[in-house]
């Protein structure tokens, strides 16, 4: 169907936000009732320039909404993003372009501010890839056997010297922010979380919308007293015949900086009375969760999905605010003809463990790619090889690839903590 030029597509107004409101609980088939605190919450951080709405007549058909962002680059560095969220299309007027204006609007808009790149969590699978977005990190959720695991309850406390309190929100709120900027200088993929994130978090602030569980929180600190470690979970209360304990503990966040503070994490939480189940939450698809366990075998994956998506918005600033795994050169023709872009173009990138350099060039292409597909190597997760090999990228230079995987890739997968 042809788009439909009667289709107001505008930032938001005041006096609009509770047709949006509306219009976004219909996209994500929550109830379309719209109540005073949920106006006074959104509007609280609503940023009218940043938030579109599709118009037909007065009835809200499109929601759309952007932040701004830091994401981990590889190497550390904290690179401006575009976060898009809050995307909505009324099932009535699906097919009519109005996704595809209000994302051209955001991504040109983006560029003038110069963000470097553009970010979003996908509900569904198709939907971005046509913009120039890339699945850029995966994530995986294990559920783990407790009895099966082979650890042993009795020796669940740290044994290098350090030590975990239970605390409550108010302490996390003291000593969360700072522990998870330590742990995303490190994470590439991992973006910034706000003060309502935290406030969101440990119930300082609760939603009327989001059902709210109590959750537990515990520390881990090294033996010289400092934080290295943070969960947070909540756990259920289910009894089998004969007054069985079968509870279930689902894990909302952990981060560790150390490799000991995740190690005595997860052994505390598999180590709870009661507990016979862990739910792991999202965690990195390469997380060293099972292979932490006596038997990994009682670790099973419950779910494993893309996550974060990028789109690249700045080719030389994407690719020079990140390091790289040796030193060689590439160049790379990369297309961008969804018309939603200027990243499209001929670069030369000479690439080094301390950094890069990343300019246009009139060279011959060694390999050829869309945006999309860059934007999902650009984080170190994919390969070039496999992208060649599923018809994706195309080697123009034999041997292109290989180069682009030893400059590009990580030893670690990539991973966003987060959702948004």
């Amino acid at each position: 169907m042809s788009p439909r030029q009667d289709i107001d597509v505008r930032p938001l107004r005041d006096d609009g936000i509770p047709e949006w409101i509306r219009a976004l609980n219909t996209g994500f088939l929550r109830p379309p009732s719209v109540s005073e605190a949920e106006i006074a919450d959104r509007s609280t951080y609503l940023v009218p320039e940043r938030t579109l709405g599709a118009f037909d007549g007065e009835r809200c058909v499109g929601t759309f909404r952007s932040f701004g962002q830091e994401i981990t680059a590889v190497g550390g560095a904290a690179v401006r993003a575009d976060a898009i969220t809050n995307v909505t299309v009324t099932s009535t007027h699906r097919r009519r372009g109005i996704l595809t204006r209000m994302m051209a609007r955001e991504l040109t808009a983006a560029e003038e501010r110069g963000d470097v790149v553009a970010t979003l969590i996908a509900a569904e699978y198709p939907i971005y890839g046509r913009y120039g977005f890339g699945a850029a990190t995966t994530a995986a959720e294990w559920t783990i056997d407790v009895p099966r695991s082979g650890l042993d309850p009795r020796r669940a406390a740290p044994d290098d010297g350090g030590r975990i309190d239970l605390v409550d929100g108010d302490d996390v709120r003291k000593t969360g922010p700072e522990l998870y900027e330590r742990f995303r200088r490190a994470q590439p993929g991992a973006t910034d979380r706000s003060e309502r994130w935290w406030r969101i978090a440990t119930g300082a602030l609760v939603l009327d919308r989001v059902p709210w569980t109590e959750p537990f929180h515990a520390v881990y600190r090294g033996a010289r007293g400092e934080v290295e470690g943070l969960l947070s979970y909540t756990v259920d209360d289910r009894w089998g015949d004969a007054k069985q304990p079968l509870q279930t503990a689902k894990v909302t966040d952990l981060i560790a900086v150390t490799p000991a503070a995740e190690r005595a994490l997860w052994r505390y939480v598999c180590s709870i009375d009661w507990v016979t189940r862990v739910r792991t939450g999202w965690r990195a698809p390469d997380d060293l969760l099972p292979h932490l366990l006596p038997d990994p075998r009682a670790a099973a994956i419950t779910s494993q999905a893309d996550w974060l998506w990028l789109r690249i918005l700045d080719v030389v600033a994407a690719l020079e605010a990140r390091t790289y795994g040796a030193a060689g050169a590439l160049v790379l023709e990369v297309t961008d003809g969804q018309g939603q872009g200027s990243a499209g173009g001929r670069y030369r990138l000479d690439a080094s463990p301390e950094g890069g350099s990343c300019v246009r060039t009139t060279e011959a292409a060694e390999l050829t790619l869309g945006v999309g597909e860059l934007s999902e190597l650009w984080l170190g997760g994919e390969s070039a090889v496999r992208l060649v090999a599923l018809g994706r990228v195309r080697e123009e230079r034999a041997g292109a690839a290989l180069v682009a995987d030893a400059l590009l890739r990580t030893s670690r997968r990539p991973w966003c903590p987060d959702i948004f």
